[in-house]
């Protein structure tokens, strides 16, 4: 190596260096083992480096254009450890991988994905399990297999993210009870269903029948019953929203997804009636500001038109972007909020958001 063309051995206005026993490169202070004296040869860019045929070191990543890629860098090898992961991966543990404290690590994971470490750690563990749920011989089998410790800690929470025991819902939710009824507004059909908790979907679309094969594929094996007189009382009243949105919609609801889809969910709801508001703000509201394509995909997913108003976010240019029950509809209710603007809408009682029910599995289309 001709350290006269590629570096020195000198340090001075160096940021960072080589090892010539590894082939790697890094910043100065990187976490990482420190090497031997006379192995080590110092680059000014990172240029400099990869022409002298060192890759860059996958802790520090010294290739990175800025510290706020670096962070990111640093946060997202953490959350694929995390995911990785059999059993929870202790904070100073992370934080050692990071080369940074325990306490900065904590902050930092938490102002780029929104929760904390062990939130998203218990997220996925919880993913696992639902995922596993319905493949594996027995629910203990699935827990354990997730990485629970004991059973104990999955069954104490499952009624709030599942909506139902672990056993039925491994069973496709067999035994649960959904009201539902269809009627019609000036926008075509509209569905809306309700569990014991609260209304789990509201759908439109020209085909009733579309609507009711919709409801019967998200809750495969759930009993759906037909809606009693006082159940109409609930379909008048999304109705009367969709023709006046000014009256505002106060419902119960029962909302099935991940924690992510949550989040966001939550954020769309403080978006006032009337306003509108892109994928990046919501991404930038919920502190995942590259998060854009996620946020999309979670107002997809959205089984609740207009108690979730997903039809209130647009593209960054302003321009009507998809909508899952068309965009016609979506232009209409913008029009007739837009036309007597109203208050933010009601902000959502706490157990609203809790995860109940099986996720919706329609994330395809963008709305």
């Amino acid at each position: 190596m001709d350290t006269a063309t590629y570096g020195s051995s000198s340090s001075a206005g160096a940021s960072l260096y080589g090892v010539r026993t590894t082939g790697i490169y890094c910043r100065l202070g990187c976490p990482a083992r420190r090497p031997r004296p006379e192995n080590v040869i110092f680059f000014k860019t990172s240029e400099e480096a990869r022409r002298a045929g060192f890759r860059p070191c996958k802790r520090c990543n010294p290739g990175a254009s800025s510290t706020a890629d670096l962070q990111t860098a640093l946060v997202t090898r953490a959350c694929r450890q995390i995911e990785a992961a059999e059993a929870e991966p202790a904070l100073g543990e992370l934080a050692r991988e990071a080369g940074l404290s325990a306490t900065h690590f904590h902050r930092l994971f938490k102002r780029l994905t929104g929760v904390t470490p062990k939130s998203y750690a218990t997220a996925q563990r919880a993913a696992r399990a639902e995922s596993g749920l319905r493949a594996a011989p027995t629910v203990t089998h699935a827990l354990y297999e997730a990485g629970y410790s004991s059973s104990s800690r999955f069954y104490a929470s499952a009624k709030d993210r599942l909506g139902m025991s672990p056993g039925v819902f491994r069973e496709g939710g067999a035994g649960q009870k959904i009201r539902f009824a269809v009627g019609a507004c000036s926008l075509g059909a509209i569905l809306v269903a309700a569990t014991e908790t609260g209304v789990c979907a509201i759908l439109m679309g020209d085909d009733p029948d579309a609507l009711v094969r919709d409801l019967q594929d998200r809750f495969a094996k759930a009993e759906l019953l037909g809606g009693d007189a006082g159940f109409e009382e609930t379909v008048a009243k999304v109705v009367g929203f969709v023709e006046a949105p000014r009256q505002g919609l106060d419902l119960p609801l029962d909302i099935a997804g991940t924690v992510f889809q949550q989040r966001v969910w939550q954020s769309l709801r403080a978006i006032p009636l009337g306003s509108t508001a892109n994928y990046a703000e919501i991404a930038r509201a919920i502190g995942q500001p590259s998060a854009a394509r996620a946020v999309a995909r979670a107002c997809a997913a959205n089984p609740l038109a207009m108690a979730i108003p997903c039809h209130r976010v647009v593209r960054s240019d302003g321009a009507i972007s998809g909508y899952r029950w068309g965009i016609a509809r979506k232009q209409a209710l913008l029009d007739r909020e837009k036309g007597g603007a109203s208050p933010a809408h009601p902000p959502p009682h706490e157990n609203e958001l809790e995860t109940m029910g099986p996720a919706s599995r329609r994330s395809d289309d963008r709305s």
